[in-house]
Formats: C-alpha cells, structure tokens, sequence
C-alpha cells in the first residue's frame, strides 16, 4: 500500500505521524541514522532507513518464541501501542514503571526470563535495559536522534516520543511479525487494526 513501492507505508504516512521527526540533540551513535537538519535545529531521521529496519527486527523477532519476547515502555505515549503489539504478536509487555529485580530477581511475582528485550525509549527504559544486559538478553530499541547506542543490539531509528509515531511503529511492526508468520496481509491488517486505535488517549 506503498506509492514508492519498497516502504511499508508511503513517506507522506511516515511524515504525517512525525516518525522522522527527532531531537535538537544528536548523539554521536545517531549520525548515520540523521537525514538532515531542519531550520529549527530538529534533526530528521532517514525513513528509509526506519523502513528497512521494521521489515528486518519483524524477521529477526520472529527468531523467538512469541511469549519469550518482552516489550517494555515506560513512556506514556508508547503504554498502549507497546501493549497492542504484545497482544497482536503473542509477546509479553511490561509498561509504566518498570519494576526492578523484573529480569533478574526470581523471587519478583513480576519475574520473566524473556529471550529478548524491546525498548520504546533506551533512556526512558533504562532499568530493564540495565538488568537485561546483566542477565545477557539482547536488546532491540526505538531510539531518537539523542539516544545513545551502547547497550542496543539492533535499532530503530524512530520518534520514539510522539504519540502518533510510536503508534505507527509498533502497529506497522506488528503488522510485518505477523506477515512473516504468514498470519496477515496487509489488507487483512488494515481492515481489522484502526491505527488511531494504537495511540495513546491520555
């Protein structure tokens, strides 16, 4: 449903949610994701880049056992798309506040021992983010023109603090997981998943 063929979406979609649109900051990790500067100092990130790296963490995502995959967000505009897309692809989700010892504390009612952590925001989710690189879990990560990579194993480079951008990330990433699968289609996405029905309400 693409009219430049190769993106999931069009680039007008990926515009209109604001996925390209990052920070005034750029970390150093960040440069090789970074399109170019706006005139307001925003720096933009490379969609295509963004495209190519949903298609490849849904294949990559689909290396685990659905319910050994953790989805964790902290941020309040990623709780319900994190959750939607924990619930589409079978994952567990952890969102709010992060309660530590989650990863690493078997004695914890909220204990798991995922396969595989992934982060709506490195920085927002830093306490699972350091307990899964304790316990040696790799780690997929949404990160913005200012986080730093040091701890992220793949990345997505996205608007990982709009509301309207973490809602078409993660439903277009569900989408793929389960195309992969060969449990969708596109159509079939569409027709039964409302995008606006992803985002945040508060």
């Amino acid at each position: 449903m693409s009219d430049e063929g190769s993106l999931l979406v069009s680039a007008e979609a990926y515009e209109e949610s604001a996925v390209n649109i990052g920070t005034q900051q750029k970390s150093a990790d960040m440069g090789r994701f970074i399109d170019r500067v706006r005139e307001d100092g925003l720096y933009l990130l490379d969609i295509h880049i963004t495209d190519a790296r949903i298609r490849s963490i849904a294949a990559f995502l689909n290396t685990f056992d659905a319910p050994s995959i953790m989805i964790v967000s902290a941020r309040q505009y990623g709780q319900r798309p994190a959750r939607k897309f924990a619930e589409a692809v079978g994952a567990h989700s952890a969102v709010g506040r992060f309660i530590p010892g989650s990863l690493t504390n078997p004695a914890l009612r909220s204990y798991l021992e995922p396969d595989v952590l992934f982060v709506t925001d490195p920085a927002a989710d830093q306490q699972a983010l350091r307990e899964a690189v304790a316990t040696g879990l790799p780690i997929v990560g949404i990160v913005d023109a200012n986080n730093h990579l040091r701890n992220v194993d793949v990345a997505l480079p996205a608007n990982n603090k709009g509301r309207r951008s973490l809602a078409l990330i993660y439903w277009l990433l569900a989408r793929e997981v389960l195309k992969v699968r060969g449990e969708t289609t596109d159509e079939a996405w569409a027709e039964s998943n409302d995008l606006e029905d992803w985002e945040s309400t508060f």
